[in-house]
């Protein structure tokens, strides 16, 4: 399900605009203004954003900018302006697309689901390479850089590391990391990928506490929010 923030300062359009997505599937959350929307974004990760341009505290564009700062959330912009150059200067900050008021519900669903496939296709075109602040992870090249350094990890740190990405927020015990990561011919126990996640936090520093111990259990790899 994807999930929707619309930010408008006016709460009949937020509310038209919120029954016509929950419709279609969609979860929504609101902002009535552009700080309220770029914490909101910050603190919450979202498929896409419904951005009004003139709001009080912040406008549009603004929110837009300091949204793009920390994330790339498909933005599509919506103005009771339709001038050509309003449009260009949306494109150039970044926005997927513009609908101008008074607008169609049943258009921008249409402009909401395009601009969501488009996201998801750019995605899965991109998907050997993740990315969390500082962090890239490319499986292709099978490197790591942190904070723009290359990492400098053993074969089975790399292998450890990749297995849990692929897996994000997802529980793994010690026996399927074992499993998966050295084989079913590995005649060891349980310490030795105690051990190796000991090796791989050392080497991934400042974002060390991604790798998320389960009591008991075993691991998971977890964005923080």
């Amino acid at each position: 399900m994807a999930k929707i923030l619309v930010v408008d300062d006016e709460a009949k359009i937020r509310m038209i605009i919120k029954e016509y997505a929950e419709f279609e599937g969609y979860e929504v959350d609101q902002a009535a203004d552009g700080m309220e929307a770029v914490e909101k974004a910050k603190s919450s990760d979202f498929d896409i954003i419904i951005m009004d341009v003139m709001m009080p505290r912040l406008d549009g564009y603004s929110a837009v900018k300091e949204i793009n700062k920390e994330k790339k959330t498909p933005v599509i912009m919506l103005s009771a302006r339709g001038e050509e150059y309003d449009k260009l200067f949306g494109f150039e900050i970044g926005v997927d697309d513009y609908v101008v008021k008074p607008f169609s519900p049943k258009e921008l669903m249409a402009r909401i689901k395009a601009v969501l496939s488009r996201a998801s296709a750019t995605v899965a075109h991109q998907e050997d390479v993740v990315k969390y602040q500082g962090l890239t992870i490319n499986f292709t090249a099978r490197e790591v850089t942190i904070d723009g350094e290359k990492a400098n990890m053993t074969p089975k740190e790399y292998d450890l590391l990749f297995y849990l990405v692929r897996n994000m927020n997802i529980a793994l015990s010690r026996e399927k990391l074992l499993e998966e990561v050295w084989g079913f011919d590995f005649y060891g126990d349980d310490r030795t990928v105690d051990t190796h996640i000991k090796m791989l936090r050392n080497s991934l520093g400042p974002y060390r506490n991604l790798i998320v111990t389960l009591r008991g259990m075993g691991y998971k790899f977890e964005k923080i929010q």
